[in-house]
């Protein structure tokens, strides 16, 4: 599933990022060398990211 439309970033790819230490989405975006962009997603990326954090 395509969490960010604007830089084609997936829901994989965000847990991933969270799995190697981001703690938001524009930590996680970093990883893959984007930045945000409009910000509709970072809602959906924050609970992502949250999820895997809670897991670990």
């Amino acid at each position: 599933m395509i969490v960010c439309v604007c830089n084609a970033i997936r829901e994989t790819e965000v847990r991933q990022a969270a799995r190697d230490g981001a703690s938001c989405p524009t930590s996680a975006y970093r990883c893959f060398g984007r930045k945000p962009r409009c910000g509709q997603c970072f809602t959906f990326a924050r609970e992502i990211i949250d999820s895997e954090r809670a897991a670990a």
